[in-house]
């Protein structure tokens, strides 16, 4: 029953993600290897376990090519809301999403904002698991080091069955909270859909 499971939702996201593939935006590559990260936004405070797992784990994807070469590739297009500001950019790790798993050193995705010059600036990591499969463990409501995930049921604006997130602002301070869906500062209005 559970493979069953299991393999409609892998069914599911992979129509999800053909769709995406087929439909989506190339790709963008940052610019000029490695720009100093911190001064170009202020960082969330330190003092928290999960965010400084975070920024030493996602440190090396501050160049983008990075997190490319070990799997992570753009899905969605520039996600951005008419009144919450927006999430950015989402480069995605499949194996990592379809194994169900929650490790705060290997986000499912890592999150970019895209620049006016047509670069990426590394902002976060998000962490990502099937709501189904997950709730089949009966744990109860998943969470990273005492931070719970958040639901966003379906049908929903990603195409995907159910599923819990967690955001994690750890390269630019979130004035709305660390951990929450949605940043006022971040922008879409740099992407234009093409490699630089």
């Amino acid at each position: 029953m559970r493979v069953r499971h299991f393999a409609a939702h892998c069914r599911y996201f992979a129509m999800g993600v053909l769709v995406l593939f087929t439909l989506g935006p190339p790709p963008v590559r940052a610019q000029g290897g490695g720009a100093d990260v911190t001064t170009q936004h202020q960082l969330p405070a330190p003092n928290n376990a999960l965010v400084r797992i975070v920024r030493e784990s996602t440190e090396r994807f501050r160049d983008v090519a990075v997190a490319e070469a070990e799997g992570y590739h753009l899905l969605f297009g520039c996600v951005s809301d008419d009144d919450e500001g927006a999430m950015g950019l989402h480069y995605v790790n499949l194996p990592l999403v379809a194994d169900g798993e929650l490790d705060p050193t290997r986000p499912e995705i890592v999150i970019y904002e895209p620049t006016p010059g047509g670069g990426l600036r590394l902002l976060g990591a998000d962490f990502l698991v099937f709501a189904e499969a997950w709730d089949a463990k009966g744990v109860g409501t998943p969470q990273l080091i005492g931070q719970l995930l958040h639901l966003f049921g379906s049908p929903n604006r990603f195409g995907l069955p159910a599923f819990y997130t967690l955001h994690v602002w750890a390269w630019k301070e979130n004035p709305k909270g660390t951990f929450v869906n949605w940043h006022p500062t971040v922008s879409c209005d740099g992407f234009n859909g093409q490699n630089p």
